[in-house]
């Protein structure tokens, strides 16, 4: 099975950076009322002081306030545009933070039934902790999911998702709409697959498959790594 375009490009950018190359990029975490047209003045304001946004989220908590983190370039004048935010009368708050990529990293996430990826995650978060003390950053997300349209559903979303490096399948049967998830997670977002060795087409189209779960989770740090030397595009379609 050949290596999709888009996964080497995306692969190999991903593995020669480190999450703390990002020079002297931070964001802004503002706490806000409600208001129509609020994310429009707010991101008018920091185009009129020249700044680029380089990531944008936003939801509302419980109290119906409107939480929103904003990451601009690093050529940004940061005093700035907090004064300029502080400017719209519907601001609450807004504090000047480390970005996200900063505090948690590269992400692995995990998916399928609890057992499985219980023990992946036992094996990528002690690996994690011996790379995050020599100075990476590498957090692990999981979540148990079972049933086909369910997990098809969860790999489509992975690719949604902010900073990820790679995702791990675990678990003892998985095909068919999984399989063509797995395809398009790799073609369309270049995020590459590892899959526990199981019944089910979908082995068939991942780039790594490994027998032991504590063994998938090691190699899936290993894999996003800046500081191992372990490569996907020289180790892809073997089997472990």
């Amino acid at each position: 099975m050949s290596i999709p375009k888009k996964l080497k490009e995306r692969y190999t950018w991903f593995k020669q950076h480190s999450a703390h190359e990002e020079n002297s990029s931070l964001a802004f975490e503002i706490i806000s009322e409600d208001k129509r047209g609020l994310i429009s003045e707010i991101s008018t304001k920091i185009y009129n002081l020249g700044s680029d946004i380089l990531f944008f989220q936003s939801w509302s908590e419980y109290d119906g306030k409107c939480h929103t983190v904003i990451q601009v370039d690093n050529k940004s004048n940061f005093d700035a545009i907090l004064k300029s935010i502080q400017e719209i009368p519907e601001i609450i708050s807004v504090e000047i933070t480390s970005t996200s990529k900063k505090t948690w990293g590269k992400r692995i996430i995990i998916i399928g039934g609890g057992a499985q990826v219980s023990s992946v995650a036992s094996g990528a978060i002690t690996e994690a902790d011996r790379h995050n003390i020599r100075g990476e950053t590498i957090s692990v997300d999981t979540i148990a999911v079972i049933g086909e349209d369910e997990i098809s559903n969860t790999i489509d979303a992975v690719g949604k998702l902010h900073r990820v490096g790679i995702l791990v399948l675990a678990g003892s049967l998985m095909g068919g709409k999984i399989t063509k998830s797995v395809k398009n997670l790799r073609s369309v977002h270049g995020i590459p697959v590892i899959a526990l060795n199981m019944a089910g087409s979908v082995t068939k189209v991942c780039d790594l498959v490994v027998s032991d779960p504590v063994e998938a989770g090691v190699m899936a740090v290993m894999l996003i790594s800046n500081i191992g030397a372990f490569n996907l595009l020289k180790v892809h379609g073997d089997k472990y």
